[in-house]
């Protein structure tokens, strides 16, 4: 007999667990890990519960619309997959699979340069709403090609990553000995991104006509410094923790960025988002969209593109309730007058937004 997929995962609990249940031991760390003492990652997670809501009442919110406009594209709602490397690694078909769902669910798709099958094979997939990131792996002559293959497959964008100079060390990783089958020894053309520049986003603004995302902008200085050179988006983020240990939150840098910003551009996120709530916390302090990455992977290694679609569907629910109950009846309506500082509750966790699962138990 064919089970419902609405049936098997009625929460994200439940996606969660059975994601842990599926993936081998060696890809659920490398998923759930971060930087040597973890420390960013858990920050991502203490900034979002440090803010509560400010919830207005006896508004009519009979009728809520949770979608948004993206690129001038309306979208389901201001959600998108962040670009996750090896993503592969999580479901098979990899990044088809991934923009299958988007296509599905109605959500953008940013697919990253360092996930399988290749920017083409991907495109050719479906007919979603993608942008294309680049790890810079070559000289000017190599992002170009990128920048070319990107504007002839059909992505609206390019972003690139700008926090990952070097490569950091995952001791999750390291001390269990797991060799990511993904990543050579002594990878090539490494050096190049730790040599990317301002004067290389210059370059990329002069010659290119495609919107340029920045992701990995952690500070209002940097923010402004992209804005004065054109870029279309901001993406605020640390590469869920796994970069820079010792970070900010991203939720907690949101909000200089958005100062610094001052309009001039979009400004997006990621950063430790697992519930609804999260998503409009994030939108009420000044975000455009928010990017799940971690989330992502657990409804694909769930059920594949029947997961991450009904994990999408279960986060929009969550979303709509909240809207709702703050009052609003749209993202339009939200802002900062409806969050409010607060202490955290429980100790801030990979997975603290999942409280009836017991992640000291095998997680």
């Amino acid at each position: 007999m064919t089970i419902d997929i609405a049936d098997q995962f009625q929460t994200l609990h439940e996606i969660v667990k059975f994601a842990r249940l599926a993936l081998p031991q060696g890809p659920w760390d490398y998923l759930m890990g971060g930087t040597e003492t973890e420390t960013t990652v858990k920050r991502n997670r203490q900034a979002l519960d440090s803010v509560a809501f400010r919830p207005r009442v006896l508004r009519d919110v009979s009728k809520i619309d949770c979608s948004a406009i993206m690129f001038g594209k309306r979208i389901r709602m201001p959600v998108f997959l962040a670009p996750i490397g090896s993503i592969e690694t999580f479901a098979e078909g990899g990044g088809v699979t991934a923009a299958k769902a988007s296509e599905e669910f109605g959500i953008p798709q940013i697919l990253s340069s360092a996930c399988n099958p290749g920017l083409e094979a991907v495109a050719r997939a479906a007919d979603n709403f993608r942008i294309y990131q680049l790890y810079v792996r070559g000289d000017a002559a190599f992002v170009d090609d990128h920048v070319h293959r990107a504007v002839d497959n059909g992505y609206t964008a390019f972003c690139l990553t700008v926090d990952t100079a070097l490569y950091s060390r995952r001791e999750r990783d390291i001390a269990k000995r797991f060799i990511k089958p993904w990543r050579n020894r002594n990878p090539v053309g490494m050096e190049y991104q730790a040599a990317l520049n301002w004067d290389d986003v210059k370059r990329f603004k002069d010659k290119h006509d495609l919107p340029l995302i920045l992701k990995g902008i952690a500070t209002g200085e940097d923010a402004v410094q992209a804005c004065e050179l054109g870029v279309e988006v901001i993406y605020v983020s640390n590469h869920g923790g796994r970069q820079l240990d010792h970070g900010r939150g991203s939720l907690d840098v949101l909000p200089e960025v958005v100062k610094a910003v001052d309009g001039r551009a979009r400004v997006i996120m990621d950063g430790g988002c697992m519930r609804g709530s999260d998503v409009v916390k994030a939108i009420a302090l000044g975000a455009d969209a928010v990017g799940i990455g971690r989330l992502a992977c657990l409804g694909l290694g769930a059920a594949g593109q029947e997961g991450l679609v009904r994990t999408l569907e279960l986060l929009e629910d969550e979303v709509r309730i909240s809207l709702g109950l703050l009052g609003v009846t749209a993202f339009e309506e939200l802002d900062a007058s409806h969050v409010h500082s607060a202490q955290p509750v429980d100790a801030p966790h990979v997975f603290s937004a999942f409280p009836l699962l017991d992640f000291n138990d095998g997680y």
